[in-house]
């Protein structure tokens, strides 16, 4: 209903003149309906004419401007354009900071906005910079506790997160858990997604007990909000929706297989009945169903969307991976080449996008794929390193140890270089390499690389980790196979 009052709404403005502001509002918000529902192309033209319209009208460095700017942006981010994204985003956080100056709020969303875009391409460096920016203005302009800066704060924990500086993650996640409970109140979507956040940082770093005990007063806070909104919305509410499948996911997370499936299945029939089996909402949640759901998702996106939309790679990917988990790797390999082979057509070698096909088309690719990703990001590139670690476990597992060895000992060492001899996946590297030299019974070799794994688990994680358990007992089997 609410489209179709836009839309006339929209065909009636050019009697006003299609440079009237009240038609860019109308365009402006049924870009945004298109975006609600699902239709990313009909949203991105009706966006890039208000962009145009807006430039010539109310000239480049007017706010409406920016701002139709910024909702292309987000546009593109969304459809993984990452780089047309980036693009605009820096050419209006430039513009806000010499228009508005770098303490006006619009500016520090055209920065966080950036440093969200860095994160995506897995720049974490530059998202860093600009988030402590963002971070440190938003608490001395708008002050420590507005959303804008816990937004903030739980952006660049992540950013931590993803460099393996679990620490400071933590450390921030925790002022952002408090804050919100006392600002939003415990029930609180965005209260809850901290508290999950830190649950999941404690878990990486062994804290089981703490994390198990988070988790569960998340859960109950979930429970509580699911049955509000039921109570209050009614259970066909959108956020009702919401609600039942966060807990869904929860209790999938927590091995509650059975509770998850049948509340996913729920939520699935209510958005069938509600939306319509075609609407991506209800493709989101069926997608959660094993292999036959995958394939309706696919087909469904193949007719709705094209063959070469972003959403059909994207379910073809899901079903690739979920023929590799039942074992049936000639249908994997096809489906996730033919992705993969779309994307680098569609979106070029250099898009996010088509290096996460490619690294995950690793086993298949090989060394293809390594040097792909040399030339493109650099040998010392996250993506690059992890395609070395993922040929070098393929290789030892077909018994190649020579060439598995050599790549692991180059995955470790720039490991060690670029992210510290304590990060994760310098230590991950280091525990598989030793395995390759347990394959070849090169035992001193594997035993000198255990030790040092096992210690440095030990320091970082803690005793009790499953890391650092895997590390003693691999020891002991090492010693073992010694005498």
């Amino acid at each position: 209903m609410a489209e179709n009052c836009q839309a006339h709404t929209f065909l009636a403005v050019p009697r006003a003149g299609n440079k009237h502001l009240d038609t860019l509002t109308s365009m402006a918000n049924l870009a945004l309906t298109h975006m609600s529902q699902g239709q990313w192309k009909e949203a991105e033209e009706l966006q890039a004419i208000e962009l145009d319209i807006c430039s010539k009208v109310l000239r480049e460095e007017h706010p409406d401007t920016l701002t139709s700017m910024g909702n292309l942006a987000a546009r593109y981010r969304n459809q993984g354009r990452l780089k047309e994204a980036e693009e605009l985003e820096v050419e209006v956080m430039e513009t806000r900071k010499r228009v508005h100056g770098e303490e006006h709020p619009d500016t520090q969303t055209g920065i966080a906005n950036l440093a969200m875009t860095y994160m995506d391409q897995g720049w974490w460096k530059e998202a860093e910079e600009l988030g402590v920016q963002a971070m440190e203005t938003r608490k001395r302009v708008l002050g420590a506790e507005h959303l804008d800066t816990l937004t903030s704060m739980a952006n660049l924990a992540s950013t931590y997160s993803n460099q393996g500086r679990l620490k400071e993650a933590e450390e921030l996640e925790v002022q952002v858990m408090e804050a919100r409970k006392r600002v939003l109140g415990e029930e609180h979507l965005d209260t809850l997604t901290s508290m999950a956040n830190l649950a999941s940082t404690w878990r990486e770093q062994g804290w089981w007990k703490e994390a198990k005990e988070l988790e569960k007063e998340a859960e109950e806070l979930e429970v509580q909000v699911m049955e509000a909104r039921k109570r209050v919305l009614g259970e066909e509410h959108p956020h009702t929706l919401t609600s039942m499948a966060n807990l869904a996911s929860t209790w999938r997370e927590q091995g509650r297989s059975k509770e998850a499936k049948e509340l996913d299945v729920q939520v699935m029939e209510i958005r069938k009945s509600v939306l319509g089996e075609e609407h991506l909402d209800t493709l989101v949640r069926r997608w959660k169903e094993a292999e036959e759901l995958n394939v309706q998702v696919m087909e469904t996106r193949k007719r709705l969307l094209g063959e070469e939309h972003l959403d059909t790679l994207a379910s073809m990917s899901s079903l690739a991976w979920t023929y590799r988990d039942q074992g049936q790797w000639k249908e994997a390999e096809e489906l996730g080449m033919q992705a993969m082979e779309t994307r680098t057509r569609l979106l070029g070698e250099e898009h996010p996008y088509t290096l996460i096909s490619m690294w995950k088309e690793s086993e298949q690719l090989g060394v293809q794929a390594i040097e792909t990703f040399k030339k493109l990001l650099g040998e010392e590139h996250s993506y690059t390193l992890m395609s070395m670690a993922s040929v070098a476990s393929t290789w030892r597992e077909q018994g190649r140890w020579k060439e598995a060895e050599e790549l692991g000992v180059q995955a470790m060492e720039t490991r060690e270089r670029v992210l510290g001899a304590e990060h994760l996946d310098t230590l991950t590297s280091m525990a598989n390499l030793a395995s390759t030299y347990s394959n070849q019974a090169w035992w001193k070799e594997a035993e000198e690389l255990g030790v040092q794994a096992m210690e440095t688990r030990k320091r970082v994680l803690g005793e009790e980790h499953p890391y650092t358990l895997t590390s003693m007992a691999n020891l002991a089997s090492t010693w073992r196979e010694q005498g």
